[in-house]
């Protein structure tokens, strides 16, 4: 499905990271770890297409997407890949649904994907553990937890093939996270989607396939 071969990625403080080979194939779980700063979200950008590469290939299914134009890999990025940014990235102002539903806004794929918008946002959020009458509300008035689980629901919608999470956890208490994590997993479909998620927590280990370590890559 995926491969991340040779990538290396140069500061404008100097220093160099060559990262490790990473290789992932639907219904897989992987997590990516190491002490903040080691490079975790620039590995995570550089195969969600967000940073230029400058070094090594990225391929999925084959397909060479770190070369192409910034056009179509927009148009790849919006029908492949479902992100759950570490500040969130939710609009404050939109409801609950309104939010999740942005997630299919620029993929016609993952639109043909859903048949009954609604009930499939209804399904999420309840597979999430999030309230269905707060499907109206503002997400500004949603606790952090809560909004970290809209911010997966709509990452989640019309099952992209490949989900990436920056540190989803990383303002959640322990039992919260251990509960988010399992929601997580238990929504995701493992027959189709492969998921990577980073973070500093090497407690969460035991909920992944694979576990990558960076620091031993940071030098």
């Amino acid at each position: 499905m995926l491969e991340a071969l040779g990538l290396e990625y140069h500061y404008q403080h100097g220093k160099k990271i060559v990262f490790p080979e990473i290789e992932i194939e639907r219904g897989q779980r992987l997590l990516i770890s190491g002490f903040s700063g080691c490079g975790k979200t620039t590995l995570l950008s550089l195969i969600a297409g967000a940073l230029k590469l400058q070094a090594g290939d990225i391929k999925f299914d084959g397909i060479n997407y770190s070369t192409m134009s910034s056009l179509l890999l927009d148009k790849f990025r919006a029908d492949h890949i479902g992100y759950i940014f570490q500040t969130l990235n939710l609009i404050p102002f939109l409801s609950v649904s309104e939010n999740i539903a942005l997630g299919i806004r620029f993929s016609q794929s993952r639109k043909s994907r859903v048949d009954n918008l609604n009930q499939e946002i209804e399904r999420l959020v309840d597979s999430l553990g999030l309230d269905k009458e707060a499907l109206n509300t503002p997400v500004s008035r949603l606790s952090v937890g809560q909004q970290q689980r809209v911010a997966v629901a709509r990452a989640l919608l019309g099952k992209p093939d490949l989900i990436l999470a920056d540190e989803p956890t990383s303002a959640l208490d322990s039992d919260t996270t251990k509960k988010f994590l399992h929601e997580v997993m238990e929504t995701f479909d493992s027959t189709k989607q492969a998921i990577i998620m980073v973070s500093h927590d090497a407690s969460i280990a035991p909920y992944f396939d694979t576990v990558v370590d960076l620091n031993k890559y940071y030098a």
